[in-house]
């Protein structure tokens, strides 16, 4: 091993005097121990969290420099001992006499009822009725029925807690904490309950929930489902347009929302876009803050929030069927509207699984992860967090700056889930320096492909903590591949498949392959049955193929490209087909290419996700025929194609470059082909 001089570690940002003690130490560990072990010491006994990230990054490529990585990536966490031996898939292991990690997954997807079951009685889930047969395959893997019998409604397992336990840390921009408890929960949601019946709304109806995530959107989202109805998952920063497809396609008959959005100083008119949608009967929140807000004038067949909620703290939660909805959510496809996705009264039960045995949340913990009801880590959120008896923390700002930071500090969070895209900001403006993040025990990551160095980076911010990627989708309620607090953390990598799932990698041929298209092995709580707008079995399983030994096992498709790495692990390169991911947001090219083909000038565009060089969150990127008659530059059309998708599509989609090309490629059948687009425009840069 090559011995560093103390003008190298000078250069990477360490103080003079800090090199020349430090130095000596650093070339005995490079000198004696084997890589692993030798980056573990240097990670807890050299660098710390304040170094700048280009010494943590050049010591640990210094001390994997010669690392075969033909046995897997070089690991910048590994679990102690005592981490492992705490963990809940250790006392899992335990339960059932099983000796590694690998016999636990290899039994979870051989006898999945029986695991099912296992994880029904683990997370404490409550019933009205048991279940005669944890699962039911009559109809198929593709149609499985699941907790045959019983009555339940899932709401009433995130009140297993003690009432006094804090259930939602959360804080406003500049304000101090605040706390709920889960009895103070508990009532909220049994007075919004008894608001709904007292209403004339009846268990099966669809609510609509479009506001930021609060203690109250946490409260009514519980309540609607403790009263037998569906909640319907909408962003609070869709445009109108957006908020009438997704009420219309899930025929919601109410919807809950906010007058105002308060957002780095500004107050975001909600409410309105909400009439603008043409919305049916609306409760209508306050945004709470303490200065003057303006005063918005409600429809007449509209209410406000203090009237509607029922002043009853009592409610007796309606048991449903397990196959009953719950939510109802939505996924973007390749063409049209979005996929209607619902969830039933056992997806919750993944979500609350994944994180008791990936996240490994246990009663105490503190998990914050900035999102929203809209998307499905939203409910996810609150399901994984209080079924397994720990604290939400909800932070009532945007996540980009130091103010969350400081949250994560002070509300003491131990799992943080973030989106790629937020840990670069994070980065580029090195705005969490300073920060004691010494709490966090984990963090996740999701809804993008992870970037090498920004994972490194975020793992540095707590001292080294384990990173759980975690991939999946609406459909799934939760992931189908991530890792776990027992194994070592690679950046940017996967280390198994879910417990209770398995996975096939194919080529475009359809056989066997390191690196293509993923397919689910089915079945699996958590894996959607059916589609509100679509063909179910078309979309998910028409033409693939079965199971890898021949069993009359469709495989499922799901569309992300998957590399299998060394070691068991695995890493993400985005999707096969026209859907991408923008900022942690699922959104398909025709979608966008809806709202940009009307802006004046524009014949035709296509939209294309492009990744930068080494990975990380995709970026948009536009081609576009312009009319002859069209005057614009290159930089106007960028502008005028961005302020569409600003107003029509979610402002958060931001054009990273537009192309003008006089006609874009086709297939005989006259398709556009954004693959050939998607080479041209890497192979450019």
């Amino acid at each position: 091993m090559v011995e560093l001089t103390r003008e190298q570690l000078i250069e990477r940002g360490m103080e003079e005097t800090e090199a020349a003690n430090l130095l000596p130490h650093i070339n005995r560990l490079l000198a004696s121990l084997p890589a692993g072990e030798c980056w573990q010491r240097i990670s807890r006994e050299v660098i710390c969290p304040d170094h700048p990230f280009q010494l943590h990054k050049f010591l640990y490529e210094t001390v994997y420099a010669d690392w075969d990585a033909s046995g897997g990536p070089a690991p910048a966490w590994f679990p102690s001992d005592t981490q492992v031996r705490g963990s809940n898939i250790a006392g899992l292991m335990d339960a059932l006499a099983l000796k590694s990690y690998g016999e636990l997954h290899a039994w979870s997807t051989q006898n999945r009822g029986d695991f099912w079951a296992t994880m029904v009685r683990e997370l404490g889930i409550r019933f009205r009725q048991g279940f005669t047969d944890a699962m039911d395959l009559s109809a198929g893997a593709a149609a499985p029925k699941w907790l045959v019998d019983a009555r339940l409604n899932i709401a009433v397992s995130c009140f297993n807690a003690p009432d006094d336990a804090p259930a939602i840390v959360y804080q406003q921009e500049g304000e101090a904490l605040s706390t709920m408890t889960y009895g103070a929960l508990d009532a909220l949601t049994n007075r919004v309950a008894n608001g709904l019946v007292d209403a004339g709304f009846r268990p099966g109806d669809a609510i609509a929930i479009d506001m930021p995530m609060t203690a109250e959107s946490v409260g009514i989202y519980l309540g609607v489902v403790k009263a037998g109805c569906a909640a319907v998952s909408i962003a609070d920063s869709f445009a109108p347009h957006e908020i009438e497809t997704r009420l219309r396609l899930a025929g919601a008959k109410a919807i809950f929302t906010q007058d105002y959005i308060p957002r780095g100083g500004k107050l975001l008119p909600l409410y309105e876009r909400v009439v603008s949608a043409g919305a049916p009967m609306a409760v209508v929140l306050p945004c709470g803050e303490d200065d003057p807000v303006p005063s918005v004038h409600l429809r007449d067949r509209d209410v406000a929030w203090e009237d509607f909620l029922s002043g009853r703290h009592q409610f007796d939660p309606v048991a449903r069927n397990p196959s009953d909805r719950t939510n109802i959510l939505f996924s973007s496809g390749t063409t049209g509207d979005p996929k209607t996705i619902p969830w039933t009264q056992t997806t919750p039960i993944k979500c609350a699984a994944d994180g008791y045995l990936h996240q490994d949340i246990q009663p105490g913990d503190v998990v914050a992860w900035p999102t929203n009801l809209g998307w499905m880590m939203g409910p996810w959120l609150i399901y994984a967090s209080l079924i397994n008896g720990a604290t939400m923390a909800l932070y009532y700002g945007t996540p980009t700056g130091r103010g969350f930071g400081a949250f994560v500090q002070d509300a003491g969070v131990t799992v943080l889930g973030v989106v790629p895209s937020l840990v670069r900001a994070w980065r580029d403006t090195d705005c969490m320096r300073g920060l004691d993040w010494g709490s966090i025990k984990a963090f996740s990551s999701t809804g993008e492909c992870s970037n090498f160095d920004d994972m490194l980076f975020l793992m540095s911010r707590a001292g080294y903590r384990p990173i759980i990627e975690y991939c999946g989708g609406t459909e799934i309620g939760g992931a189908y591949i991530t890792g776990t607090t027992v194994q070592p953390a690679a950046p940017a990598t996967f280390s198994t498949p879910a417990l209770g799932l398995d996975l096939v990698i194919l080529d475009e041929n359809g056989r066997d392959a390191d690196s293509g298209e993923v397919f689910l092995i089915p079945p699996s709580i958590g894996l959607s049955t059916e589609m509100l707008n679509r063909d179910h079995y078309e979309v998910y399983f028409e033409g693939t193929p079965e199971g890898p030994t021949g069993e009359a096992v469709p495989l499922r498709r799901h569309g992300d490209q998957i590399e299998r790495l060394g070691g068991g692990y695995f890493r993400a390169h985005g999707r096969v087909d026209d859907t991408m991911n923008l900022g942690g947001i699922k959104v398909s090219s025709a979608e966008i290419e809806r709202v940009l083909n009307s802006v004046a000038g524009v014949r035709e565009t296509a939209a294309i996700s492009v990744s930068p060089e080494g990975g990380g969150p995709s970026r948009l990127a536009v081609y576009a025929e312009v009319l002859p008659e069209a005057n614009t530059t290159v930089e106007a059309l960028t502008g005028s194609l961005q302020a569409a998708i600003r107003e029509h599509l979610n402002p958060l989609f931001k054009v990273h470059d537009v192309v003008v090309i006089d006609s874009l490629p086709r297939t005989a059948s006259n398709k556009v082909m954004r693959r050939v687009l998607r080479e041209q425009y890497m192979g450019s840069e």
